[in-house]
């Protein structure tokens, strides 16, 4: 009997389901989703339509999910940048709106109601968010990206949405000291998967959500050789239930749960210090980039 797909990534219940699982799922309907876009600066998606449920993964401004059924105040949704499955607040969700243009590449960015720093701050970015930005003005020197709606970012702070940065290992690492958070991929908080997820978007590949597939699907698996002496910059380490980034041929960078942030160590000392609780790393995969 084959396994049944995995519903983190496939949108299914006894009552309900993607009508593109007709016949690989049983259900009692079938439907087929409307699009629409992220309008909330991050959104959680839930494991289930409850706000004190488990918060799986984020969904960041301008992303587009798949909407399946709106319920009591909730979506149940697929986003469509990592095909993940999970109920989102309905007041974060839009249809879909004019396509962006423009990514955010800084950790964190305001969203000014005008070209002028002194303006109200309508909003807090995410890196990886995404708008539509229709050119630019310059106020006291200051050079300011200006979306369809008359709101302003900071030029240097956005890149057109093809920007490809060139090491994803820096990416990750300008977001030490970031809060460690379960569920979290925006630079606001992040988990040991999501920072690896969204420092590989920047770079222009894709990554699965959490750290098992990972661990199944990123790059190429790779021999760590005796005491990890193969190991190189980029090379990601896993855990049961953790991954890590080497930073160089010695140090890991990891959303840690053990200093509740981004932070860099000895790989050696997190070998030790992980084995009491989930012993040795149980693999190693080097991510490919085109």
């Amino acid at each position: 009997m084959s396994a049944a797909p995995d519903r983190r990534l496939n949108a299914y219940r006894a009552d309900l389901a993607d009508s593109r699982l007709r016949g690989v799922v049983d259900a009692a309907a079938y439907v087929t989703s409307r699009p629409a876009a992220i309008v909330a600066p991050v959104s959680n998606v839930h494991a289930r339509p409850d706000r004190a449920s488990e918060c799986a993964s984020q969904a960041l401004y301008g992303e587009t999910v798949s909407v399946f059924e709106e319920k009591d105040g909730w979506l149940w949704v697929q986003c469509d940048a990592d095909d993940y499955v999970g109920y989102v607040a309905a007041e974060d969700v839009a249809e879909r709106q004019a396509e962006p243009t423009h990514i955010v590449t800084v950790p964190r960015t305001f969203l000014y109601d005008g070209a002028d720093l002194r303006h109200r701050v309508e909003a807090t970015l995410s890196m990886g968010s995404r708008l539509k930005m229709t050119g630019t003005t310059e106020t006291r020197g200051t050079q300011y990206a200006m979306t369809q709606d008359g709101f302003a970012l900071i030029a240097n702070h956005v890149a057109p949405l093809d920007y490809r940065a060139d090491d994803y290992v820096d990416v990750a690492g300008r977001f030490l000291e970031t809060p460690y958070l379960w569920g979290g991929r925006s630079g606001f908080g992040l988990d040991c998967s999501g920072l690896v997820q969204l420092a590989v978007m920047m770079a222009g590949a894709k990554a699965p959500r959490d750290t098992d597939m990972q661990a199944a699907g990123v790059g190429d698996a790779v021999d760590p050789g005796p005491d990890y002496g193969e190991l190189r910059r980029g090379d990601l380490v896993f855990w049961k239930g953790h991954v890590a980034i080497m930073s160089d041929r010695e140090t890991i960078l990891h959303a840690s749960g053990h200093t509740m942030m981004v932070t860099e160590e000895p790989l050696a000392d997190a070998v030790s210090r992980i084995a009491h609780l989930y012993g040795s790393p149980t693999g190693f995969r080097r991510p490919k980039f085109q």
